[in-house]
């Protein structure tokens, strides 16, 4: 669909947003939703577009919801008294019991402004078992007048008992022309930087906003491409002494900040390896969080898929379907000189330290294995 669909702000989301329209225009919507997808192709969007919907004071459903009454307006400010919204937080990135009961407590109440109480409860695939079994009483007996939406990357991320009470939605990526067409109606693109954007993006409109509304974190995320490629012909010492500078680049992307220094930035010369492999700020004190560690090696690893994928493609002669045309030459080099199949080999190590990392990993040793297990220009010659 190329354009939005009332005041709804999801795009490329045609099923999904489809069944959404049902429930918000009369149908009765379901007490449990699930969302899932890739991060950044608009779960959270979809959900906030329901809960509007649902809660909008437009006379016509067909209109809502109209992003102009009070209960949307409250909505986009958050601070609508029915509508409560969860997320990680803390050191770990998790959600825990004590915030899973104080959501079951507001949602016990009987709506004070809207016809129901709504929550969104995003990436519940932080939800630890614990928190997640104290949803299980809500997702099964919900009261009649309220909704609750949770967003996660994957079903198999959550407890079978979780996912089998919840109606499923699953996003995919969104097309190149529909995240270009957002970010020139979101005025932060002019067409050409939209088109250069949405191909950067990788079918995640969130990646495509993030990445327009930081000129550094472009800068940032084109010299991570840059230095994994470069590392296909590097030696083990060379690709280990890199690691640092890879977590700082991918980092600026995810806007991780520092323990003990909420509003800082990191630089990249500010960061040193501590000896437990956590990079520290140079100034006495900051350090950064487990949450930000993991954070920024998780964003290493969707570029590095990115990457991989790209050079698989070129590899089989597919070059066209690239996300980095604008690395066309540098990919065709590097995939010439590389065995056959090998990156297919490396994206199944990823996607295995990947997981590794969603359960705890000590992020620094995921980026070592896998800058290890990078593959090397060499091993093609030597065949």
């Amino acid at each position: 669909m190329g354009e939005p669909v009332s005041g709804f702000r999801t795009r490329g989301q045609a099923t999904a947003l489809a069944a959404v329209r049902r429930w918000v225009m009369g149908v009765h919507a379901p007490h449990a939703l699930l969302f899932t997808g890739p991060p950044g192709v608009g779960k959270t969007t979809l959900a906030l577009d329901l809960v509007a919907g649902l809660c909008c004071l437009a006379a016509e459903p067909s209109g809502r919801p109209c992003r102009t009454c009070v209960a949307c307006r409250k909505i986009d400010h958050g601070n609508h008294p029915d509508v409560h919204r969860l997320a990680p937080g803390g050191a770990g990135g998790q959600i825990r019991i004590p915030d899973v009961r104080r959501l079951l407590a507001d949602l016990a109440l009987l709506p004070a402004e809207a016809r129901i109480r709504a929550a969104v409860v995003e990436q519940a695939h932080r939800l630890n078992p614990d928190a997640q079994n104290a949803l299980l009483k809500l997702l099964e007996e919900a009261p009649p007048n309220v909704v609750i939406v949770l967003t996660a990357e994957a079903e198999a991320l959550l407890l079978e008992t979780v996912v089998s009470r919840c109606q499923r939605l699953r996003l995919g990526p969104v097309s190149r022309a529909e995240i270009s067409r957002l970010l020139v109606d979101a005025g932060v693109a002019d067409p050409a930087q939209a088109a250069l954007l949405a191909r950067a993006a990788g079918g995640q409109p969130g990646v495509a906003l993030a990445l327009a509304g930081d000129p550094e974190a472009t800068v940032a995320e084109a010299r991570l491409v840059r230095t994994l490629l470069d590392l296909i012909t590097a030696d083990r010492r060379t690709r280990l002494a890199a690691a640092p500078e890879l977590l700082a680049d991918a980092r600026r992307l995810v806007g991780a900040v520092l323990v003990g220094d909420p509003d800082a930035e990191t630089n990249a010369s500010d960061e040193s390896p501590s000896e437990d492999g956590a990079i520290t700020s140079a100034s006495p004190g900051r350090r950064l969080s487990p949450a930000a560690r993991r954070q920024g090696a998780l964003r290493l690893v969707e570029a590095w898929r990115w990457l991989a994928r790209d050079l698989a493609l070129v590899g089989a002669g597919r070059g066209a379907s690239a996300r980095r045309l604008d690395l066309a030459d540098e990919l065709q080099a590097a995939a010439a000189r590389l065995p056959a199949g090998a990156m297919v080999g490396f994206l199944s190590r990823l996607d295995h330290l990947a997981a590794a990392l969603e359960a705890y990993a000590n992020p620094e040793l995921v980026v070592d294995g896998l800058l290890l297990a990078w593959p090397h220009a060499t091993l093609a010659t030597a065949a």
